[in-house]
């Protein structure tokens, strides 16, 4: 297994895997299927461009995802966002990865945090992000109607500075 960074002309591969973790996944994202699904073309291609996105390939296959960006209101924050793992991927080591892709992108970014919202009752991924050294922040919130019923916390890691300047993801 292999993680690489989408390119920008990638538009059409995130449009794919994006469209299958909401169909497999549909009360783990904000965005709903049908949603995404109208999306025109040009929508893809300024994701694709504005954020930076991880794949996980196996075998030719891409089996995981994740996003990430920049608080526009504190470069020093990023956020995790979009994460997904297909089925049989899962507890194979592909979230870690995955994760530990965004970690090394915010702090080449200059962040010194990343912070992610995970929904209460996905328990695979609250133990991977437990496990990573995410912390709860106290913050929750829930999906937008009609979906409300549907709850999200946030959690939160420190990055650590290194002694000659820059930041590292800690470990």
């Amino acid at each position: 297994m292999r993680v690489e960074r989408l390119k920008v002309s990638e538009d059409a591969r995130l449009r794919a895997l994006r469209l299958r973790a909401l169909e497999e996944s549909p009360d783990a994202f904000a965005t709903t299927l049908e949603q995404a699904t109208a999306w025109p073309e040009h929508n893809w291609k300024q994701q694709a461009r504005a954020l930076p996105t991880f794949l996980a390939v196996r075998d030719g296959e891409d089996v995981g995802m994740v996003r990430c960006t920049l608080d526009r209101a504190d470069s020093k924050k990023a956020f995790l966002i979009s994460m997904w793992v297909a089925p049989k991927d899962r507890r194979s080591g592909v979230g870690r990865r995955l994760v530990e892709a965004v970690l090394e992108w915010a702090a080449q970014a200059g962040a010194d945090r990343v912070v992610l919202d995970v929904i209460d009752h996905n328990r695979g991924a609250i133990a991977l992000y437990a496990a990573m050294g995410f912390k709860r922040t106290g913050n929750v919130g829930c999906f937008p109607a009609p979906r409300e019923h549907i709850r999200e916390h946030q959690r939160e890691r420190r990055l650590r500075s290194r002694r000659r300047g820059g930041t590292t993801p800690a470990t």
